[in-house]
């Protein structure tokens, strides 16, 4: 018999490299016997990532979701994992040290066994706390080496900061291939250097099979000493996700490795619990191409994990240059073609700004930055118009040590607008606050929960610990799903009366459709408005409606129009954190202040206005959708 290589059920990542949700609490508890009963897993990854700030989105505690979905595990001996993201924690910004320390406690007494910590662009420092307070509360330290493909990016790369972590501490390290486009080979040489000079040290292949060489990745880290390798399983496995384990156990048996046998009968409960969990609500955020393979990846390096969000964002992006390119009397682009420009610009922008590995959040700002590049360029308008501040924060070392050297155009940039470049250690730009929550949950007289759990989230999460807490999460997701659950049906049966059909644009008259989703005595019933607009997407505010709604043609008295428009669409904040002073009514304005910023695609983008004036409206509220044009604030 050969050696034996154990598996762990990438439950929480097959649900969120396939779509945006993950199961609710109740389907998880559902489906956790059955994957005991599998009795192929020695590990299962349950929490981390998405998965508590997706909870809050529903409108759910995720503190009760992880104490439950963790316990059967834990009583079957099982051993449970989450994915943190080092200086991010499990959001996409820095977290206060304080903070940090206390997830890992919380998460400790929840029930979960290993912190597996990466730091997006691998730099050691801001892993050294994740691998120091895991330990301090008495989990497994697994620390990540985030692969990708470059010059810079060699074996001897990724085994020398395996070195560095081990000697902070780490316990364990998890090869993670986030966008399944380390080769194969390559693999295999990083993981049998790491082990001769670490024969103790556990090593966990991590990897995704769109590009197409997870197979082989798996085969090449199995020969090369890898004691744990990741997988998924139908109907979720393969495309953005990861190679399913009837697969991988076939193909490591016949290679003469010990693998554990499968429990068929309770292989096909699974998948059909999971299927069932697709379609009660779940595939309404499934996109069907993140069901295939596309070597097509293998080029711009973008992870599985957010292809997902990729497409959602593609298609909004698409929807709004479509919109602005009709009223310009140019072709539209097919969501093909802009991905493929996406694609190209992926690889033209990434050496550009350092090659920063492609994982969360990184390749999300990258995605970003190339994205808002296409459109700026596709609009006429100059590359780099348009940069976040996230992204800025990680071009100014604000996140940590960029891997290679920014392009001298980029330095330039950065120079122009006055921006300086930090080299000390990141966690130090972001003191504790811990405390200051302690206080807003007194203030508000909310319990800080079981081994301090809600402090944690407030902490962790706090506009969406809000939003859940007042209820606004659940309403919003209730009235998303329910559109698109009609949507479906209006499309399934166009001629339904009781349901209406997704609102255009505008109609051929002029007037401005718009959706409203009504309950009555437990019905869901999708209303489709018009009222009067000019035709061109441009709408007046109805009457009777409050300005907040949808402003986009505001004028003074003089007939001058003076105001801040939103460059894309997204979300309106008038603030980005609790330093800041929200712009209000009278203030005057400078042009070139900053006004705002839309959140979109996970970053946010700061507005500026473009002229001097005195602030007479505030259009929209904190946290409403606007679409790009928007007028955002008008001035005398």
């Amino acid at each position: 018999m050969g050696r034996e290589i154990k598996f762990s059920l990438m439950y929480r990542d097959m649900w969120q490299s396939s779509g945006k949700y993950v199961p609710t609490v109740e389907q998880l508890k559902e489906v956790a016997p059955a994957i005991i009963d599998m009795g192929c897993f020695a590990r299962v990854e349950t929490n981390g990532g998405g998965f508590e700030q997706i909870n809050l989105l529903f409108g759910e505690n995720p503190n009760k979701a992880v104490r439950e979905w963790t316990q059967p595990f834990n009583d079957a001996g099982i051993q449970t994992h989450m994915l943190e993201r080092g200086l991010n924690g499990i959001r996409m910004s820095p977290v206060p040290a304080d903070v940090r320390r206390l997830m890992f406690q919380v998460k400790k007494k929840q029930g979960t066994d290993i912190a597996r910590s990466f730091d997006g662009l691998n730099d050691p420092r801001n892993l050294e706390n994740s691998i120091k307070f895991a330990k301090e509360a008495g989990m497994v330290a697994q620390a990540a080496l985030c692969l990708t493909v470059s010059p810079i990016h060699t074996v001897e790369y990724y085994t020398g900061l395996a070195d560095t972590l081990i000697g902070m501490g780490a316990d364990e390290i998890c090869i993670k291939d986030m966008a399944g486009i380390g080769r194969p080979a390559s693999i295999g040489k990083i993981i049998k250097k790491i082990k001769e000079k670490h024969p103790s040290v556990l090593i966990q292949y991590h990897g995704h099979a769109g590009p197409g060489f997870q197979m082989a990745s798996i085969l090449e880290a199995a020969y090369a000493g890898a004691e744990y390798i990741d997988v998924g399983m139908e109907p979720l496995s393969w495309g953005t996700g990861h190679a399913d384990v009837l697969a991988v156990q076939a193909m490591l048996k016949d290679a003469g490795f010990d693998v554990p046998e499968i429990n068929m009968k309770a292989y096909m409960k699974v998948r059909s619990l999971s299927q069932k969990y697709i379609d009660d609500f779940l595939g309404y955020y499934i996109n069907p191409k993140n069901r295939l393979n596309n070597s097509l990846l293998i080029a711009p390096g973008l992870p599985g994990g957010m292809m997902g969000s990729l497409m959602s964002d593609l298609e909004n992006n698409l929807s709004s240059l479509n919109k602005w390119k009709r009223k310009h009397g140019q072709p539209e682009l097919t969501q093909d073609d802009l991905l493929i420009k996406l694609f190209d610009e992926v690889t033209y922008v990434w050496p550009k700004i350092g090659y920063p590995p492609l994982v969360t959040p990184f390749s999300q700002y990258v995605k970003n930055l190339a994205l808002m590049n296409v459109v700026q360029l596709e609009k006429g308008k100059e590359r780099w118009s348009m940069i976040a501040d996230n992204i800025w924060d990680m071009i100014l070392g604000k996140s940590g040590k960029l891997p290679g050297e920014l392009a001298p155009e980029i330095v330039e940039m950065a120079k122009q607008q006055g921006r300086e470049f930090y080299t000390g250690d990141p966690q130090a730009l972001y003191p504790d606050q811990l405390e200051e929550f302690r206080a807003e949950m007194k203030k508000n007289n909310w319990d800080s929960g079981q081994d301090d759990e809600e402090l944690f989230e407030l902490a962790m999460h706090p506009e969406q610990y809000r939003a859940y807490k007042s209820g606004d999460a659940k309403r919003s997701f209730e009235a998303d799903l329910a559109s698109k659950k009609a949507e479906k049906e209006a499309t399934e049966t166009p001629s339904s009366t009781k349901k209406g059909t997704k609102a255009a644009t505008t109609n051929g008259n002029g007037f401005q459709p718009r959706t409203l989703v009504i309950n009555i005595d437990n019905e869901e019933y999708v209303v489709n408005i018009s009222y009067p607009g000019n035709g061109d997407g441009n709408d007046a505010t109805p009457t009777g409606q409050p300005s907040a709604i949808h402003n986009t043609a505001p004028s003074s008295s003089n007939g001058q129009l003076k105001a801040v428009v939103s460059p894309l669409e997204g979300k309106f904040f008038l603030t980005k954190d609790s330093s800041e002073t929200a712009v209000k009514v009278g203030d005057t304005v400078q042009a070139g202040d900053i006004i705002g910023y839309i959140e979109s695609m996970k970053t946010y983008n700061a507005v500026a206005a473009e002229e001097s004036g005195k602030v007479t409206e505030i259009c929209f509220a904190n946290g409403d959708a606007v679409d790009e044009d928007d007028v955002l604030i008008k001035m005398a």
